[in-house]
């Protein structure tokens, strides 16, 4: 079948459209492949929370769960996780080689409950690099204070991020600056820049949901007049800051003349969690040069159904300002609110690890009974 004619033309308007789900099914069924021909999906993104909805299956990872044996379950999750994304990468290599590696990329996160431990995270990144051992793998880390330092120890070594768990302008910044910093490591270390990559992962639909309950709250007609717009807002607001601090950066203008890739902002959450708002609207509206998005199925689903692709984040910074004026008026602080979405973020994928290792366990005593 032909590409999709919506999803070509978020791709031409400058959208890398990746995955964010993967599964042993999904590699073994020629699915994957096939979203690649027909969807114009270009990369994938895992998260605990995707590991425990494919480890639950019984079935898929019985066959490499018996010939692991009785070992322990921490090792066996990493075995099994990493040769789904190993898998994965291969699947992409060719789409990696024709982009320059900018795209082409599956990524796989360090154990959420490293969140806070920059030491052990950068050392888990290093170990699932050498695991993966593919050039199109990106290690996710954390966008938490302590996942920072790390982020930049791991691009030093010449491995490609995937920063994850995003949600305020201030901590985006500080991504940014962490990600300059471990090129400008990355590049005296003598690592070929021109294959490393990284993305910045800014959640989306999970800003709208904690902020429109605000509003809800507040119940005037000015609070809800703003329902719906935050996450939208704070998004493109986002990409204002990609624009600048890259166009004005000197250590980043060296670097990028010795082939660099600029850090995208990858849009993430972005399946629409309010049946009121359209199922693309965080697709729609987040259309720019240099992004990605990263979409649940069903979201890619809609995309290619009846999604638009145009670019819409031109010409809209002035509206956004506006917009976060009005909801600091309203005595709504976005800090507050990203603040705890940070906090409820890793703790939400700590609850999902915890999952993993029990359905693992579990598959091991059953294949082994």
């Amino acid at each position: 079948m032909a590409e999709n004619a919506n999803t070509q033309r978020t791709s031409d308007s400058g959208v890398s459209i990746w995955l964010d789900d993967l599964s042993r099914t999904r590699i073994e069924s020629g699915n994957l492949q096939q979203l690649i021909a027909e969807k114009n999906v270009v990369g994938v993104t895992t998260n605990p929370s995707i590991f425990q909805k494919a480890l639950h299956q019984v079935g898929p990872y019985d066959a490499q769960l018996k010939e692991l044996g009785r070992v322990n379950v921490e090792d066996a999750v990493r075995e099994l996780t990493t040769t789904d994304v190993r898998n994965a990468t291969d699947i992409f290599r060719e789409v990696a080689e024709r982009s320059d590696f900018v795209d082409g990329r599956v990524s796989i996160e360090v154990d959420p409950r490293l969140a806070h431990n920059t030491e052990e995270t950068e050392k888990q990144a290093e170990q699932l690099w050498a695991k993966v051992d593919r050039p199109n793998a990106m290690i996710k880390i954390p966008a938490t204070l302590e996942g920072l330092p790390a982020i930049t120890a791991t691009l030093a070594k010449g491995i490609s991020v995937n920063v994850t768990l995003i949600f305020s302008l201030e901590r985006y910044e500080q991504v940014i600056d962490a990600f300059i910093e471990g090129m400008v490591q990355a590049d005296q270390n003598g690592h070929d820049l021109k294959h490393m990559g990284s993305v910045a992962s800014f959640f989306v639909s999970r800003v709208d949901s904690a902020v429109d309950k605000l509003l809800e709250a507040n119940g005037s007609d000015e609070a809800k007049a703003l329902e719906g717009k935050a996450a939208v807002a704070n998004a493109r607001l986002a990409y204002e800051l990609f624009e600048k601090k890259f166009d004005t950066d000197s250590r980043w203008a060296e670097l990028e003349a010795k082939g660099a890739h600029r850090q995208r902002p990858l849009w993430a959450s972005t399946g629409t969690k309010n049946a009121a708002y359209s199922d693309c609207m965080y697709v729609d509206e987040l259309v720019a040069p240099n992004v990605v998005n990263t979409m649940p199925e069903k979201t890619l689903d809609a995309l290619a159904d009846h999604g638009n692709g145009a670019p819409s984040i031109e010409g809209t910074y002035e509206e956004s300002h506006r917009i976060m004026d009005q909801l600091a008026d309203l005595g709504i602080s976005i800090k507050e609110v990203t603040d705890k979405l940070e906090a409820d973020g890793v703790a939400s994928f700590i609850d999902s690890w915890s999952s993993v290792l029990e359905d693992v366990q579990a598959g091991i005593d059953r294949v082994n009974a």
